[in-house]
């Protein structure tokens, strides 16, 4: 059975940081691809972050340089730090996998940027 639970989030000022993290199981999570989106409140879930199974990573422009994504293989986890929040970064964020052709995802974490 796929799992992805997630751990971290909450309430920040902006110009804060925040560290998420994502850990799996049911995958074998060294030669799997790791993503964060985000949702906020009545807009589209968005690509945030991706790391591959050999830590090649990508970001979206808007938090390129302010986040990074970085996985631990011997945890079977993935984590997003999230550096100099602003508040259009408020949103909840969720780990995703792609895994026997399936999409995978974490229960979603709440992340408040305040002025």
């Amino acid at each position: 059975q796929v799992r992805l639970v997630q751990s971290g989030g909450g309430l920040v000022q902006a110009g804060g940081s925040l560290r998420l993290s994502c850990r799996t199981s049911g995958i074998n999570f060294k030669i799997a691809r790791m993503a964060w989106f985000r949702q906020a409140p009545g807009k589209e879930r968005d690509f945030v972050a991706a790391i591959s199974r050999d830590g090649t990573t990508n970001y979206t422009d808007s938090v390129k340089g302010r986040f990074t994504i970085s996985r631990n293989n011997a945890w079977n986890t993935v984590f997003l730090q999230m550096n100099s929040l602003k508040v259009e970064d408020t949103a909840d964020y969720y780990c995703q996998t792609t895994w026997g052709s399936l999409n995978w995802w974490g229960q979603g974490a709440q992340v408040t940027v305040s002025s």
